[in-house]
């Protein structure tokens, strides 16, 4: 329900449906739970993430949690955006590439499951955002407001400045600043609230 165009004709499940209820085969098949989360379906070992179902517009997605460990001899794996650390997706726009891989997306859930089992960890390397000025003489003249983004999870601090850094002209970064407080000051993500304009 992240989109306007959530159950509405032209939203993307209606598009993958076929390839979706493909890999909720064999993911259901390996074994797994199916949750939703995120408002997608979600599959999970032992209540941990595994893997996650996404739909766009050009593609439907199988997404791994902690894909950067997964071994991918046949590069099917790719980072979902230039930002992104741990999680790999497959992107599918065929029931028939579903099929063609259904051995390789086996064993990379096998191999995702194995590596949750064993507590193993992304390694990701400590190099912070750099926070927009603006955003830094915000939080200079207002306290709560220091104080409400620093109490934030390391994420959830990098998903506003990563936010708030787009922009190319200042007077957008601001507006944008602007619109977040209130979120910050409730202890929200820049995710949590879907409805953000």
């Amino acid at each position: 329900g992240r989109c306007t165009r959530y159950n509405t004709p032209d939203c993307s499940i209606h598009r993958w449906r076929d390839a979706i209820m493909e890999l909720r085969r064999i993911l259901l098949s390996c074994g797994l739970s199916e949750e939703l989360k995120w408002s997608n379906p979600c599959y999970t070992d032992q209540k941990k993430n595994i893997c996650i179902i996404g739909a766009f517009r050009e593609w439907c997605t199988i997404s791994f949690f902690k894909g950067a460990l997964l071994s991918d001899s046949k590069e099917l794996l790719e980072k979902a955006g230039a930002h992104t650390h741990s999680a790999r997706v497959v992107r599918i726009t065929s029931v028939q590439q579903v099929l063609q891989h259904e051995d390789t997306l086996r064993q990379f859930i096998h191999e995702a499951i194995a590596l949750e089992r064993e507590g193993k960890k992304v390694m990701v390397e400590k190099q912070p955002e750099p926070m927009p000025a603006e955003f830094v003489a915000v939080l200079n003249k207002n306290g709560a407001l220091k104080r409400a983004f620093e109490a934030l999870t390391p994420g959830r601090q990098r998903g506003y400045i990563l936010h708030f850094s787009e922009p190319r002209q200042s007077k957008t970064r601001e507006s944008r600043i602007e619109k977040c407080i209130p979120m910050i000051l409730e202890g929200k993500g820049i995710h949590d609230d879907y409805k953000r304009k």
